[in-house]
Protein backbone atom coordinates (compact mmCIF):
# COMPACT_ATOMS: atom_id res chain seq x y z
CA UNK A 1 0.00 0.00 0.00
CA UNK A 2 1.21 3.29 -0.88
CA UNK A 3 1.87 5.17 2.29
CA UNK A 4 1.77 8.88 0.29
CA UNK A 5 -1.44 9.94 -0.89
CA UNK A 6 -1.74 11.82 -4.03
CA UNK A 7 -2.40 15.59 -3.86
CA UNK A 8 -5.85 16.61 -4.76
CA UNK A 9 -4.40 20.20 -5.53
CA UNK A 10 -0.88 19.96 -7.18
CA UNK A 11 -2.70 20.77 -10.53
CA UNK A 12 -4.59 23.88 -9.39
CA UNK A 13 -4.62 26.82 -11.02
CA UNK A 14 -6.13 30.30 -10.82
CA UNK A 15 -7.28 31.95 -13.44
CA UNK A 16 -8.01 35.49 -13.91
CA UNK A 17 -11.21 37.57 -14.95
CA UNK A 18 -11.70 38.27 -18.54
CA UNK A 19 -11.42 41.66 -18.76
CA UNK A 20 -15.00 42.84 -19.34
CA UNK A 21 -15.21 42.07 -15.19
CA UNK A 22 -12.27 44.88 -14.31
CA UNK A 23 -12.56 47.26 -12.81
CA UNK A 24 -10.25 49.55 -13.94
CA UNK A 25 -8.91 53.61 -14.18
CA UNK A 26 -8.59 53.76 -10.68
CA UNK A 27 -6.17 56.27 -9.07
CA UNK A 28 -5.62 54.27 -5.73
CA UNK A 29 -3.57 56.40 -3.08
CA UNK A 30 0.31 55.10 -1.44
CA UNK A 31 -0.67 55.31 2.01
CA UNK A 32 1.34 52.88 3.91
CA UNK A 33 -0.53 52.00 7.10
CA UNK A 34 -1.61 48.65 8.94
CA UNK A 35 -4.67 48.17 7.07
CA UNK A 36 -5.50 46.70 3.93
CA UNK A 37 -6.10 49.40 1.90
CA UNK A 38 -9.62 48.02 0.24
CA UNK A 39 -12.36 45.97 1.20
CA UNK A 40 -15.88 45.08 0.19
CA UNK A 41 -18.89 44.27 0.84
CA UNK A 42 -21.33 42.45 -1.24
CA UNK A 43 -22.81 45.93 -2.84
CA UNK A 44 -19.73 48.23 -2.31
CA UNK A 45 -15.91 48.40 -3.10
CA UNK A 46 -14.41 50.99 -0.85
CA UNK A 47 -10.51 52.17 -1.10
CA UNK A 48 -7.61 54.45 0.02
CA UNK A 49 -8.08 57.50 -2.60
CA UNK A 50 -4.69 59.42 -3.39
CA UNK A 51 -6.21 62.35 -1.18
CA UNK A 52 -5.77 62.24 2.53
CA UNK A 53 -8.50 61.63 4.92
CA UNK A 54 -11.08 60.06 1.25
CA UNK A 55 -11.79 57.08 0.34
CA UNK A 56 -13.25 55.79 -3.22
CA UNK A 57 -16.48 54.03 -3.63
CA UNK A 58 -17.06 51.92 -6.45
CA UNK A 59 -20.44 49.37 -6.96
CA UNK A 60 -19.99 46.00 -7.28
CA UNK A 61 -22.87 45.86 -10.00
CA UNK A 62 -23.05 47.91 -13.44
CA UNK A 63 -25.87 49.70 -14.48
CA UNK A 64 -26.95 49.71 -17.66
CA UNK A 65 -23.77 47.57 -19.21
CA UNK A 66 -21.67 51.04 -18.65
CA UNK A 67 -18.92 52.46 -16.65
CA UNK A 68 -18.39 52.02 -13.24
CA UNK A 69 -18.32 55.68 -11.23
CA UNK A 70 -15.88 56.01 -8.68
CA UNK A 71 -17.56 58.21 -5.61
CA UNK A 72 -15.16 60.27 -3.12
CA UNK A 73 -16.02 60.04 0.58
CA UNK A 74 -14.53 62.53 2.63
CA UNK A 75 -14.70 61.05 6.12
CA UNK A 76 -11.01 62.56 7.72
CA UNK A 77 -9.50 65.40 8.47
CA UNK A 78 -6.09 63.42 8.13
CA UNK A 79 -5.11 59.48 6.37
CA UNK A 80 -7.43 56.97 6.47
CA UNK A 81 -5.68 54.58 7.87
CA UNK A 82 -8.08 51.35 7.88
CA UNK A 83 -11.74 50.89 7.21
CA UNK A 84 -14.09 47.46 7.64
CA UNK A 85 -18.32 47.10 5.93
CA UNK A 86 -20.40 45.31 8.54
CA UNK A 87 -21.35 41.92 7.72
CA UNK A 88 -24.82 42.51 8.67
CA UNK A 89 -25.12 45.24 6.72
CA UNK A 90 -23.69 45.77 3.61
CA UNK A 91 -24.14 49.52 3.38
CA UNK A 92 -22.42 50.34 7.00
CA UNK A 93 -18.86 51.06 6.52
CA UNK A 94 -16.58 51.99 9.73
CA UNK A 95 -13.13 54.18 9.08
CA UNK A 96 -9.95 55.11 11.54
CA UNK A 97 -7.48 57.93 10.84
CA UNK A 98 -4.42 59.33 11.73
CA UNK A 99 -7.32 61.87 13.08
CA UNK A 100 -7.77 59.50 16.29
CA UNK A 101 -11.19 59.07 15.39
CA UNK A 102 -13.12 56.11 14.24
CA UNK A 103 -16.37 57.22 11.73
CA UNK A 104 -19.18 55.13 11.03
CA UNK A 105 -21.18 55.62 7.72
CA UNK A 106 -24.33 54.45 5.94
CA UNK A 107 -23.99 54.60 2.24
CA UNK A 108 -26.27 54.34 -0.32
CA UNK A 109 -26.78 51.59 -2.47
CA UNK A 110 -25.32 52.75 -5.93
CA UNK A 111 -22.30 54.45 -4.17
CA UNK A 112 -23.54 57.65 -5.16
CA UNK A 113 -24.56 60.62 -3.07
CA UNK A 114 -22.55 59.91 -0.26
CA UNK A 115 -22.77 61.15 3.38
CA UNK A 116 -20.97 64.72 4.15
CA UNK A 117 -21.35 63.72 7.87
CA UNK A 118 -20.73 60.40 9.74
CA UNK A 119 -23.53 58.78 11.70
CA UNK A 120 -21.35 57.72 14.71
CA UNK A 121 -18.35 59.12 15.64
CA UNK A 122 -16.15 57.27 17.86
CA UNK A 123 -13.01 58.58 20.06
CA UNK A 124 -10.72 60.49 20.06
CA UNK A 125 -7.92 58.20 20.94
CA UNK A 126 -4.71 58.92 22.23
CA UNK A 127 -3.09 57.99 19.35
CA UNK A 128 -3.84 57.46 15.45
CA UNK A 129 -6.11 54.63 15.06
CA UNK A 130 -4.85 51.87 13.15
CA UNK A 131 -6.58 49.33 12.51
CA UNK A 132 -10.55 48.39 12.50
CA UNK A 133 -12.78 45.02 11.85
CA UNK A 134 -16.39 44.28 13.05
CA UNK A 135 -17.09 41.35 15.20
CA UNK A 136 -18.07 38.71 12.86
CA UNK A 137 -21.21 37.27 15.16
CA UNK A 138 -22.39 40.22 16.84
CA UNK A 139 -24.20 43.15 15.43
CA UNK A 140 -22.97 46.53 15.79
CA UNK A 141 -19.59 45.56 17.71
CA UNK A 142 -16.36 47.05 16.79
CA UNK A 143 -12.82 46.10 17.66
CA UNK A 144 -9.94 48.78 16.94
CA UNK A 145 -6.54 48.75 17.43
CA UNK A 146 -4.93 52.59 18.42
CA UNK A 147 -1.17 52.46 19.28
CA UNK A 148 -0.61 49.70 21.80
CA UNK A 149 -4.18 49.27 23.01
CA UNK A 150 -7.21 47.68 21.07
CA UNK A 151 -10.77 48.32 22.92
CA UNK A 152 -14.32 46.75 21.89
CA UNK A 153 -16.87 49.24 21.02
CA UNK A 154 -21.00 48.92 20.91
CA UNK A 155 -21.83 51.27 17.91
CA UNK A 156 -24.83 51.90 18.84
CA UNK A 157 -24.17 52.78 21.90
CA UNK A 158 -21.36 55.10 21.39
CA UNK A 159 -19.57 53.56 24.03
CA UNK A 160 -16.52 51.00 24.67
CA UNK A 161 -17.53 48.11 25.96
CA UNK A 162 -14.16 46.63 26.97
CA UNK A 163 -10.11 47.89 26.48
CA UNK A 164 -8.24 44.77 26.30
CA UNK A 165 -4.12 44.22 28.37
CA UNK A 166 -1.93 46.51 26.71
CA UNK A 167 0.89 45.22 24.53
CA UNK A 168 4.38 45.54 24.44
CA UNK A 169 4.71 47.53 21.65
CA UNK A 170 3.32 48.90 18.13
CA UNK A 171 -0.06 46.65 17.10
CA UNK A 172 -0.02 45.92 13.62
CA UNK A 173 -2.97 43.64 13.31
CA UNK A 174 -6.33 42.27 14.69
CA UNK A 175 -8.51 40.22 13.68
CA UNK A 176 -11.36 38.67 14.96
CA UNK A 177 -12.43 34.58 14.58
CA UNK A 178 -15.38 33.62 12.07
CA UNK A 179 -17.53 32.01 14.96
CA UNK A 180 -16.60 35.68 16.92
CA UNK A 181 -15.56 33.81 20.32
CA UNK A 182 -11.61 34.97 20.11
CA UNK A 183 -9.73 38.14 19.16
CA UNK A 184 -5.94 36.96 17.39
CA UNK A 185 -3.66 40.18 17.51
CA UNK A 186 0.05 40.62 16.01
CA UNK A 187 2.68 43.33 17.49
CA UNK A 188 6.10 44.54 16.83
CA UNK A 189 7.14 43.12 20.24
CA UNK A 190 7.24 39.83 17.75
CA UNK A 191 4.46 38.37 19.74
CA UNK A 192 1.04 36.78 18.74
CA UNK A 193 -1.93 37.13 21.27
CA UNK A 194 -4.99 35.20 21.82
CA UNK A 195 -7.46 37.32 23.69
CA UNK A 196 -11.51 36.37 25.13
CA UNK A 197 -12.73 39.48 25.21
CA UNK A 198 -15.77 38.62 26.99
CA UNK A 199 -13.79 36.54 29.72
CA UNK A 200 -10.94 39.17 30.34
CA UNK A 201 -9.03 41.90 29.45
CA UNK A 202 -5.74 39.67 29.48
CA UNK A 203 -4.37 37.91 26.52
CA UNK A 204 -5.45 34.13 27.21
CA UNK A 205 -2.23 32.78 24.80
CA UNK A 206 0.84 34.17 23.60
CA UNK A 207 3.55 32.75 21.32
CA UNK A 208 6.78 34.50 20.04
CA UNK A 209 5.70 34.78 16.26
CA UNK A 210 8.19 36.26 13.26
CA UNK A 211 12.13 36.98 14.10
CA UNK A 212 11.41 40.19 12.35
CA UNK A 213 9.37 43.07 13.81
CA UNK A 214 9.01 44.96 10.30
CA UNK A 215 5.48 44.38 9.91
CA UNK A 216 2.76 41.14 10.58
CA UNK A 217 -0.61 40.51 10.15
CA UNK A 218 -3.27 37.48 11.37
CA UNK A 219 -5.42 35.76 9.50
CA UNK A 220 -7.93 32.64 10.97
CA UNK A 221 -8.52 29.94 8.43
CA UNK A 222 -12.34 30.18 8.64
CA UNK A 223 -14.06 29.24 12.07
CA UNK A 224 -11.21 26.64 13.16
CA UNK A 225 -8.96 26.43 15.56
CA UNK A 226 -5.96 27.47 12.63
CA UNK A 227 -4.35 31.06 12.51
CA UNK A 228 -1.90 32.12 9.50
CA UNK A 229 0.85 34.31 10.13
CA UNK A 230 2.81 36.13 7.94
CA UNK A 231 5.80 38.40 8.50
CA UNK A 232 9.47 38.73 8.20
CA UNK A 233 12.19 36.14 9.33
CA UNK A 234 15.93 36.73 10.58
CA UNK A 235 16.54 37.00 7.32
CA UNK A 236 14.35 39.91 6.50
CA UNK A 237 12.40 37.65 4.30
CA UNK A 238 8.91 37.52 3.81
CA UNK A 239 7.39 34.16 5.33
CA UNK A 240 3.98 32.75 6.04
CA UNK A 241 3.29 30.18 9.23
CA UNK A 242 0.22 28.32 10.46
CA UNK A 243 -0.75 27.61 13.67
CA UNK A 244 -3.31 26.06 15.91
CA UNK A 245 -4.51 27.53 18.78
CA UNK A 246 -5.28 24.85 20.72
CA UNK A 247 -1.38 24.04 20.85
CA UNK A 248 0.25 27.52 20.60
CA UNK A 249 3.50 26.60 21.71
CA UNK A 250 4.99 27.19 18.25
CA UNK A 251 3.79 26.99 14.35
CA UNK A 252 2.72 23.74 12.72
CA UNK A 253 4.37 25.13 9.45
CA UNK A 254 6.36 27.70 8.03
CA UNK A 255 7.50 28.98 4.48
CA UNK A 256 10.36 31.49 3.05
CA UNK A 257 8.41 33.61 0.19
CA UNK A 258 10.66 36.14 -1.05
CA UNK A 259 13.14 38.78 0.03
CA UNK A 260 10.66 41.80 -1.02
CA UNK A 261 10.80 45.33 1.42
CA UNK A 262 7.20 45.57 0.87
CA UNK A 263 4.70 43.96 3.48
CA UNK A 264 2.37 41.17 1.77
CA UNK A 265 -1.05 41.07 2.86
CA UNK A 266 -2.66 37.59 2.40
CA UNK A 267 -6.69 37.93 1.62
CA UNK A 268 -8.31 34.80 2.71
CA UNK A 269 -11.94 33.93 1.18
CA UNK A 270 -13.17 30.67 2.27
CA UNK A 271 -15.45 28.49 0.23
CA UNK A 272 -16.73 25.20 0.65
CA UNK A 273 -14.18 24.33 3.28
CA UNK A 274 -11.10 25.64 0.78
CA UNK A 275 -9.07 28.43 1.39
CA UNK A 276 -8.59 30.64 -1.53
CA UNK A 277 -5.61 33.22 -1.17
CA UNK A 278 -4.96 36.85 -2.92
CA UNK A 279 -1.80 38.71 -2.43
CA UNK A 280 -1.80 42.31 -2.09
CA UNK A 281 1.79 44.10 -2.24
CA UNK A 282 2.51 47.30 -0.44
CA UNK A 283 0.86 50.21 -3.02
CA UNK A 284 -0.35 47.42 -5.43
CA UNK A 285 -3.30 45.16 -5.69
CA UNK A 286 -2.64 42.44 -7.64
CA UNK A 287 -4.62 39.49 -9.22
CA UNK A 288 -1.83 37.21 -9.44
CA UNK A 289 0.98 35.78 -7.58
CA UNK A 290 3.89 38.26 -7.37
CA UNK A 291 6.31 35.97 -9.68
CA UNK A 292 6.50 32.44 -10.99
CA UNK A 293 9.23 31.25 -7.47
CA UNK A 294 6.92 33.30 -4.92
CA UNK A 295 3.57 31.67 -6.26
CA UNK A 296 5.42 28.19 -6.74
CA UNK A 297 6.64 28.68 -3.21
CA UNK A 298 3.04 29.69 -1.75
CA UNK A 299 1.72 26.78 -3.96
CA UNK A 300 3.44 24.39 -2.11
CA UNK A 301 3.13 25.53 1.36
CA UNK A 302 -1.08 25.85 0.73
CA UNK A 303 -0.72 22.47 -0.37
CA UNK A 304 1.00 21.17 2.35
CA UNK A 305 -1.75 23.10 4.84
CA UNK A 306 -4.48 21.43 2.77
CA UNK A 307 -2.95 17.98 2.98
CA UNK A 308 -2.03 18.45 6.55
CA UNK A 309 -5.94 19.77 7.38
CA UNK A 310 -6.79 16.73 5.31
CA UNK A 311 -4.61 14.17 7.48
CA UNK A 312 -6.19 16.01 11.01
CA UNK A 313 -9.65 15.29 9.73
CA UNK A 314 -9.47 11.88 8.71
CA UNK A 315 -7.91 11.15 11.73
CA UNK A 316 -10.18 12.40 14.18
Amino acid sequence: MNRFRASKFRHALARSQRKEAWIGDIRAGSTVSYGNQIKASCRLIAFNADSAGVLGVVPLDCQDGGKRAVSQLRCHSDTVTDFDFSPFDQLLLATGSADKTVKVWCLSENGQDLPACAGVILGPEGCQVDMLQFHSTADGVLASGAGRTVKIWDVAQQQSLTELESHGDQLQSLAWKQDGALLGTSCKDKKLRIFDPRAKPAASQSVQGHENNKDSRLIWMDASDYLLSVGFNQMREREVKLWDTRRFSGSLLSCALDSSPGYAVYLVAARGGFEFFRVVDTGVIRTSLRNAAHGMLLLTFLTMVLEWSLVQTDST
